[in-house]
Formats: C-alpha cells, sequence, structure tokens
C-alpha cells in the first residue's frame, strides 16, 4: 500500500542536528528500525519515513500509517489537544531511552542514546501533521537556518492562552445639590478708637497753624456790668499739646547738628574748643555723646622679611617611542572591523585551505581540507587518497556575539561510500582583527585551525 506524502523540502532549508559526531537524518531509517526492535511503536509511529532523491538534496516525508492527514493549524482544538498530550508522553519515553542506552557500555548503545535524544527535533508547526488523529512529525531530525535545538521540543505547539482584559469603571460621584440659602448679613464693627485722644472742655479752639505762646496764660471772665456782682476769677482751662507729625524729622536735624560738633570734638588732634551749642526752646534734655572715637591713621605699613620663591621647573618633553607596525600575511584569514559592524562576511568568500592539527586515523596524516565559501554558502573537500575524496555542503553567519560559525549540514559524503564527521567551525577577531579560530567535533573535543588563502 502506497503510503501517503506529507511535505518534501531542500536539505539546504535547515540544518541537521545530531550527536556523537554523525547526524541524525544521515542514520533516520536505522533509527526507526532500532525503536521497532525494542518495541517503541508510539515512537516510530510519530516520525514520517524520508526518501532521498537521486541527487541527494531533496528529500520527501511519507506518513508511517494511514489515515486522513490534517495540518496542525486546520485541526480544531480538542485534537490537537489530545495529540498534544501523546506527544509529551512520547517525548518522556523517548528521553528516557536515550538516558538507558548512554549509560550502557557497548559504543553502539551510546552512540544510538546521543542521536536519539536529538531525533524528535522539528523546524516548526507546520511540520507536525495529524494522521487520523495521531501527530506525526517530518523533517524531523532538522530544526531552522542559524537556530539551536529547543530546550522543549513541542514548544512551538502550546498555545498560550492570553486571558481578557478586565475593564474597571470607575464610579461616578454624584454632584452635590445647590439649596438656595440666605445671604449672609455682615455688621460691620465699630471703628478703633484712635491712639491719641483730645479731652473735651469749654475752653474756646486753638488754631493750630499759629504757633501756641511758651507759657499759658490764665483766661479770665469779666462779668457783666449791669449786675452788681463780684468779680469771680474761673480755674484757667488745660489745654493740650499736640505735636505735629512734621516736627519728628526737623528733631532728628537738630540732633544731627548738635551731635556732629561733639564727635569732631572728641580728636585729641584738635585743638580749638568745639563750639557749645545753645539749646532751643523745644529741646528738653542735653544730648549725650555715646559714639566711640574714630581710628587714628597709620603712616607706616607693616613690613616683613621677603621669601625667594624659585621658579617652577620646565618638564622635558617626553621622547616619542617608535610605533611597531605589525606585519599580517596576506593569506590568512582577517575579521574586517566595519563588515563585522555592517554584519556582512564578505571577508570570508574565496577559497581557503583550513589547517587543523590532527592527524587521521587512517593516513596518519592531517587531513587536507578545502573550504570554498560565497555570501555564506559553499562546499568542503577532503582528500583522503588519491582515489577517494568527500564533499560536504557549508554555510556560515555571524552570532550575536560577533564570532564567525562556520557548519556542515551533514557528514562529508566520501567516493568510496563512507561518511566523514566534519567539525563545527568558530571564529573570533584577534590581534589586528586576524581571526582565532577552532574546530568542535564535539562537547569534549576543541582543536585550534587556521585559515590560509589558495588561489584556486
Amino acid at each position: 500500500m502506497a503510503k501517503t506524502l506529507l511535505r518534501s523540502g531542500d536539505l539546504d532549508d535547515y540544518q541537521a542536528v545530531g550527536g556523537g559526531g554523525q547526524a541524525v537524518f544521515d542514520s533516520a531509517l536505522q533509527i526507526r528500525e532500532a525503536l521497532r526492535l525494542r518495541k517503541q511503536q508510539a515512537i516510530v509511529d510519530c516520525l514520517a519515513i524520508p526518501q532521498v532523491n537521486d541527487e541527494g538534496d531533496r528529500v520527501d516525508w511519507y506518513a508511517p500509517i494511514p489515515g486522513e492527514v490534517t495540518s496542525w493549524k486546520a485541526a480544531d482544538e480538542e485534537t490537537r489537544f489530545r495529540a498534544l498530550r501523546y506527544l509529551e508522553s512520547t517525548l518522556d519515553s523517548a528521553a528516557s531511552l536515550s538516558r538507558k542506552c548512554m549509560q550502557a557500555d557497548k559504543t553502539a548503545q551510546q552512540l544510538f542514546g546521543s542521536l536519539l535524544a536529538k531525533a524528535l527535533q522539528f523546524p516548526g508547526e507546520n511540520h507536525v501533521f495529524l494522521v487520523d488523529g495521531m501527530p506525526v512529525i517530518a523533517f524531523w531530525g532538522f530544526v531552522n537556518l542559524n537556530e539551536s535545538t529547543r530546550e522543549d521540543v513541542i514548544a512551538c505547539l502550546r498555545e498560550i492562552a492570553i486571558p481578557e482584559p478586565i475593564v474597571i469603571e470607575e464610579e461616578v460621584e454624584p454632584e452635590p445639590e445647590i439649596v438656595d440659602e440666605e445671604p449672609v448679613k455682615v455688621t460691620l464693627s465699630q471703628p478703633d478708637e484712635p491712639l491719641i485722644s483730645v479731652p473735651v472742655n469749654l475752653a474756646p479752639v486753638v488754631n493750630e497753624s499759629t504757633p501756641p505762646p511758651a507759657r499759658p496764660e490764665p483766661i479770665v471772665a469779666e462779668a457783666p456790668a449791669i449786675e452788681p456782682a463780684a468779680v469771680v476769677t474761673p480755674p484757667p482751662a488745660k489745654r493740650v499739646r499736640r505735636i505735629p507729625m512734621w516736627s519728628l524729622p526737623v528733631a532728628a536735624v537738630v540732633v544731627a547738628a548738635v551731635a556732629a560738633p561733639l564727635l569732631w570734638n572728641s580728636q585729641p588732634s584738635s585743638s580749638e574748643p568745639a563750639p557749645v551749642a545753645q539749646p532751643g526752646p523745644e529741646e528738653a534734655a542735653p544730648v549725650i555723646n555715646n559714639t566711640p572715637p574714630l581710628p587714628q591713621l597709620v603712616a607706616v605699613l607693616p613690613l616683613r622679611q621677603a621669601e625667594f620663591v624659585a621658579p617652577p621647573k620646565k618638564e622635558e618633553p617626553r621622547k616619542e617611542e617608535p610605533v611597531e607596525i605589525a606585519v599580517i600575511p596576506k593569506d590568512v584569514l582577517v575579521m574586517d572591523a566595519n563588515e563585522m559592524k555592517a554584519g556582512t562576511t564578505r571577508f570570508l568568500n574565496g577559497d581557503w585551505r583550513v589547517i587543523i592539527n590532527i592527524k587521521d586515523p587512517v593516513t596518519g596524516k592531517a587531513p587536507a581540507l578545502r573550504y570554498q565559501i560565497q555570501n555564506n554558502k559553499g562546499t568542503a573537500r577532503l582528500v583522503q587518497s588519491s582515489k577517494v575524496t568527500c564533499r560536504a555542503d557549508l554555510y556560515s553567519g555571524l552570532h550575536k556575539t560577533g564570532e564567525l560559525l562556520i557548519k556542515s549540514r551533514s557528514n562529508a559524503r566520501c567516493t568510496d561510500g563512507t561518511r566523514y564527521p566534519l567539525p563545527e567551525i568558530t571564529c573570533k577577531a584577534g590581534t589586528h582583527d586576524v581571526a582565532e579560530c577552532t574546530a568542535r567535533y564535539d562537547s569534549n573535543t576543541v582543536i585550534p585551525l587556521t585559515f590560509k588563502k589558495t588561489g584556486a
């Protein structure tokens, strides 16, 4: 019975993952068969069957079980919920089996465990299908380009429910009612009495513009001559003398005029007697001078012994040391700083000879690697002998940390039918932007390498 085709795609559009120096996709059929022999049919039914074309650059993925096919997005929520729970149980079983195999003594079981740990990785939700409600994963063992493996493999399938926003209605306070009130009656208080009051008596009114006499004279009232009565002299009326406000500054001027001669008289250098001011008729008491005498001027200034201050020494100009310009070889890989800031890798375009400080276990010599890269894509060529050569596709890119990454999509395919693992290369700019590169075969094997430009 023919299987149902789920999805097709080019291998160059994805990045293969693996473990133990081997890609999962290179052993996809062997992994499915090993799971079937270990009676892990639930895991086998979740993995689509790959079929590579004759050129080896495109692959078709078929459903392992018959039934009606539905994409993950087209399925309803209830079906996706059951499929998600099924995938969670399947991932737990695969992880448990992977840990058990990696703890085994045999190398083959350890390799199977490391490959199974990355086998259920897939690029995204558009690579998961439902066949009669059962989840099937296409392009398993791959992730999107320039992405790493996910810790939670099915995180992209989980839907996060966004809670509806809670609208809080604000309570509007009622406006206070306006009640007509009676107008408030304002009662003005009586004005304050003046500080200076003039007693009212029977004395005649005195004109303020006319200056009063120095001494008050009693007023004598005479009786009419018709009545024969004795002459009665009433008591003199008391008149209040008011001092006008303009007299205050006049008094201050008089005091200043009296005090000035006294101040000059207090100086010892003056020999003439100071004139005595005659008190006026309005002065009540003599003015007493309490001002301290002014200090005498000193004609001789205080002197002190002069001190000699040495002039500052002039600093000798420093001799500029000659700048040493390092000579950078023409054939090394230089990571141009301007291109790095712009996010391009034009400095990597060309043909390179990769020198790795290891020995091939077959030939006993360092592997002869040639990298040809143009616009972040290229090929790697490995020469093992005069008759056996290996090739693999490459891609490169800049990481967020500023490091240059060069990876292969899979192990190199050799003309004798074997596979040769290629390392993951990481480069960073060193002194004078010369690339410092390392080759990583696994988590425990990191070897330095060097790029040399070649003419062909």
